[in-house]
């Protein structure tokens, strides 16, 4: 094969020669492949192994008990040879140049007219990886990956699809509402219910969101986002987002996170920022059950974990009393991701046992009334929604907890500004001001803040050792603690 990037075709054997050369693990494995495709078989080679052995002794393939000559090809549509010997490599390859048979050299891609890529099969839905021969090492790697992701329900949607789309083309149904139909087909419940081996409901599903989509329950999704780093999102909300007609997102939910949304979902931003002018929570709730009650698919998307702060609880207590089916995927909350990221321990032997978690924010503007109680009570304290008033805040924690007690600011955390800025309760506004510290951000008080720059260290050593560097391109600034 050429060094161009290839041309990926599938190719029906079904009833046509095909030759393999050789014997051994690498043969059994590509005879395989070739009996899925109904191909008429014939292995080449002195000896074989056990298995190609019982498969000729059941007439599933042809074994011709000698070394490869030239006119095997002869009649062939497609040969794999894959015997590791240099001089017959190139034999067997002019042998097939000349009689216009597809060959592919196992581990040569210079003896090469096609390579064969590492295949998922789920029914009658293959994937394939390809790297034009480059490292099937890597496309069997990758592949793995995709089999722990494609499970066997997406065979069986592949055929529920196959049906829906013979009986859409009889009935002449046009390109465009064919489309709009395969979207409805892939929301996840079709898959749930197949999962689950129950097919017929999962028929009747399908039938119903091609023939009669406004009858179809729709319902919600509370998803939580994470802190904004989209790989830190949880499996079940981005399939979710993907499958989506609606998305209401949170103002803070990140750019890298949105990205995942299904491009033909509509997309809103309802989220609601301290200061500005927001979208009020009823009109919010209003718009959730308006969609679902449409058959929509809609995730409310919020950042961190809708129920840790973000008014989830409300608006699954809406959605019930509506009649809406409504579903809850937990999210990573920044109140614990945004230290871990930073290197700040919550909880550390012979430091920390306990931590308590606030919001700045509460429905007046202000920090909680009980905010000293809850500090006093806790050895580490994390602090959600701090930058609005942090002078104020800061210095009611500081009566109780005293002026030098350490606190460490992490802004945007797991995202490319990530910003960590660590003090004390007495000047750590000063220093958010001088980082220039912008939301969204988590405060951390307590002793466990004095760790921070031992796990900085490690990190950074860690990196040094492998090379690596952080993909967060963030700032540290810091007083001495």
């Amino acid at each position: 094969m050429s060094a161009h990037t290839p041309y990926l075709i599938a190719l029906s054997v079904a009833g046509r020669r095909c030759v393999v050369i050789g014997g051994e693990e690498p043969a059994l494995a590509k005879v395989r492949m070739l009996l899925e495709g109904d191909a008429d078989v014939s292995v080449v080679a002195e000896d074989v192994h056990p298995e190609l052995h019982a498969m000729e002794s059941t007439g599933r393939v042809r074994w011709l008990r000698r070394a490869f000559r030239d006119d095997d090809l002869s009649g062939c549509f497609l040969a794999i040879n894959t015997v590791f010997d240099a001089a017959l490599q190139r034999r067997v390859w002019g042998a097939a140049d000349a009689r216009g048979v597809l060959l592919n050299t196992v581990d040569n891609p210079e003896l090469c007219h096609y390579s064969s890529p590492a295949l998922v099969r789920r029914g009658p839905l293959q994937v394939a990886v390809s790297t034009a021969g480059e490292s099937p090492f890597l496309a069997a790697a990758l592949r793995e990956r995709l089999e722990r992701v494609v499970g066997p329900e997406w065979g069986q949607l592949t055929g529920l699809i196959g049906t829906v789309r013979r009986r859409m083309r009889r009935r002449s149904v046009s390109a465009a509402a064919q489309r709009i139909a395969y979207r409805r087909l892939l929301r996840p419940d079709v898959r749930d219910r197949l999962r689950r081996g129950d097919f017929g409901s999962a028929a009747a599903l399908a039938e119903a969101l091609v023939e009669h989509p406004g009858r179809v329950d729709g319902a919600v999704h509370l998803v939580g986002a994470g802190p904004g780093d989209a790989e830190l999102m949880t499996g079940a909300a981005t399939e979710l987002l993907a499958a989506a007609d609606a998305v209401f997102h949170d103002a803070l939910v990140s750019e890298a996170v949105l990205s995942l949304c299904n491009p033909h979902a509509r997309v809103v931003n309802v989220g609601k920022r301290g200061g500005l002018r927001s979208t009020p929570q009823h009109a919010i709730t209003t718009a959730m059950i308006d969609a679902a009650r449409e058959g929509q698919l809609v995730v409310r998307l919020k950042g961190g974990d809708p129920f840790i702060f973000g008014r989830g609880g409300e608006e699954l207590a809406a959605l019930i009393a509506a009649g809406i089916a409504v579903r809850v995927v937990p999210g990573v909350s920044a109140a614990t991701a945004a230290p871990a990221l930073a290197g700040i321990p919550l909880t550390h032997r012979g430091v920390a046992s306990s931590v308590a978690f606030v919001t700045a924010q509460q429905r007046d503007g202000g920090a909680s009334d009980g905010l000293e109680a809850l500090a006093a009570a806790a050895d580490t304290l994390v602090v959600l929604m701090p930058l609005r008033g942090l002078d104020e805040l800061a210095a009611r924690l500081a009566r109780v907890l005293g002026e030098d007690r350490p606190a460490a600011l992490v802004a945007a955390a797991s995202t490319p500004a990530e910003q960590v800025v660590t003090g004390m309760l007495r000047d750590i506004d000063a220093a958010a001001q001088r980082a220039g510290v912008s939301s969204p951000a988590t405060l951390v008080v307590g002793e466990v803040v004095r760790l921070q720059s031992r796990s900085s260290m490690a990190e950074r050593s860690m990196e040094a050792s492998s090379g690596r560097q952080t993909s967060r391109s963030g700032i540290f600034a810091s007083t001495p603690l």
